[in-house]
């Protein structure tokens, strides 16, 4: 049984739902606050969860991303722990250069809540190992801030270096190369604009993210 921090800031709404998948497939989640250091040696794994960290002011997940539990998980990255940011967490990852790239407004200025269907590119160690290239996953999204952004030679280093995670069927937010995750340089870092935990049983509308956990 593997141990998972899950991280909570000011504004977190999506964790009750993170640590439910986190037991849902057998692991054991516990609480990371905001101001709070750890050990990345106690844990197993990480995961940042989705919400409105810090109310999305000045820009979504910029102040989550100096927060002192950060500074903890910059140390598991360094280490290679398993690190999953979804939604604001993969805005986060972004914001604290744990991931390439950032997440700006939605091409239509619009909030998105609706299903999407995702291709996974390169599948993640431990956050959707048993995913196959080319499978199509079926899940929804919740952000107004999901646009993914890399500069075009930054766009060209993550494609040859595998770095991108899946992508949307139909792009609905206008990002780059239709990019819904990516991972960081040395793999250990993933993200994905989708939410994984909203799709763990069939009432959900799809039981597809339980292979993300």
């Amino acid at each position: 049984m593997r141990k998972v921090g899950v991280l909570r800031f000011p504004g977190t709404n999506c964790d009750r739902d993170i640590w439910h998948a986190v037991e849902q497939v057998g692991d054991t989640p516990q609480w990371l606050w905001y101001q709070d250091r750890f050990n990345p040696k106690d844990f197993d794994s990480f995961i940042v969860p989705g919400g409105f960290s810090y109310g999305d002011y000045l820009r979504s997940g910029a102040l989550a991303a100096h927060a002192p539990v950060m500074q903890s998980l910059k140390e598991a990255s360094e280490l290679g722990y398993p690190i999953f940011g979804v939604c604001n967490g993969f805005q986060i990852l972004c914001e604290a250069q744990l991931l390439p790239g950032v997440l700006m407004r939605n091409s239509h200025l619009r909030f998105l809540d609706t299903m999407v269907d995702l291709t996974v590119i390169n599948a993640h160690k431990r956050f959707g190992q048993k995913l196959e290239k080319g499978q199509k996953v079926h899940m929804p999204i919740a952000h107004a801030d999901g646009c993914y952004y890399v500069s075009d030679d930054d766009l060209k280093r993550i494609q040859d270096n595998q770095q991108i995670y899946c992508t949307y069927v139909r792009n609905p937010n206008g990002s780059v190369a239709d990019i819904a995750g990516v991972m960081n340089k040395n793999k250990n870092v993933v993200g994905m604009m989708p939410h994984p935990e909203r799709a763990m049983y069939e009432w959900m509308g799809s039981c597809d993210g339980q292979k993300f956990f």
